[in-house]
């Protein structure tokens, strides 16, 4: 009897301590190898297609960031005979501002302004407030009066992009951009009366159309300069 109960306890559940007959631990198990069971999440067969897929906007250039490289500036090198690349003028940022007037009776328009100026950039703008009160239009200190939002490098030569060859064109009765509205420094800026011409505004969605000030910043010496590199980006100014 005695032999019998040790040999059921030999072929039976392993003794107190946590280990076999063998010794070996109680929890221990074999070891899958590779592609065995569980669906195969133990194979390793190199960077999956989301890696590859996360590491690729890292080389992501614009199209016009591309263009300006390998063509515009060196049509600005020999038309201005710059004897240092690094002379070229480049667009440094671009400002978008936008004014709502209806803002005095309704200071939910300026919130809805400002949604738009964000689809319509891709990025989050500032609220503006009034400096000081203007009795004559019922402005009061630090109200909220409108929205900008600077846009630089990828994002600015996005919105580039979209503005030449999508927005301006819809523009009603477009007779081209004026080629004075330069301040002196390379500083171009131009003014829309409705922000609805952008692709990303929803006609159907929109409660009031507003206008905005579009003011592009190169690092242009001088007028000519600016207006040249314009022209190069496709800008249509009136002859």
């Amino acid at each position: 009897m005695a032999d019998s109960k040790a040999g059921k306890g030999a072929k039976g559940a392993p003794p107190k301590g946590g280990k076999d007959a063998k010794g070996a631990p109680k929890t221990a198990t074999k070891a899958k190898q590779p592609g065995e069971g569980g669906g195969g999440r133990e194979r390793s067969a190199g960077p999956t297609a989301s890696a590859a897929d996360l590491a690729a906007p890292k080389d992501y250039a614009p199209r016009l960031k591309k263009f300006y490289d390998e063509t515009v500036r060196q049509q600005m090198i020999e038309q201005f005979g710059y004897k240092n690349a690094l002379e070229v003028p480049v667009i440094e940022k671009i400002v978008l501002n936008m004014g709502v007037g209806e803002a005095v009776n309704d200071t939910k328009k300026v919130t809805l302004a400002a949604a738009d100026l964000a689809l319509i950039a891709g990025q989050k703008p500032v609220i503006t407030h009034a400096r000081k009160a203007i009795a004559t239009f019922k402005v009061r200190e630090n109200m909220p009066i409108g929205a900008k939002v600077t846009l630089r490098k990828t994002r600015m030569y996005e919105f580039l992009d979209r503005l030449v060859t999508v927005a301006l064109p819809r523009i009603r009765d477009f007779r081209g951009l004026n080629p004075k509205s330069f301040d002196g420094r390379g500083n171009f800026a131009m003014g829309i009366k409705e922000h609805i011409i952008f692709p990303e505004i929803n006609y159907d969605q929109v409660e009031s159309v507003v206008g905005m000030d579009i003011i592009v910043c190169t690092t242009a010496k001088s007028d000519d300069e600016a207006r040249a590199l314009l022209r190069a980006f496709n800008f249509p100014f009136r002859q």
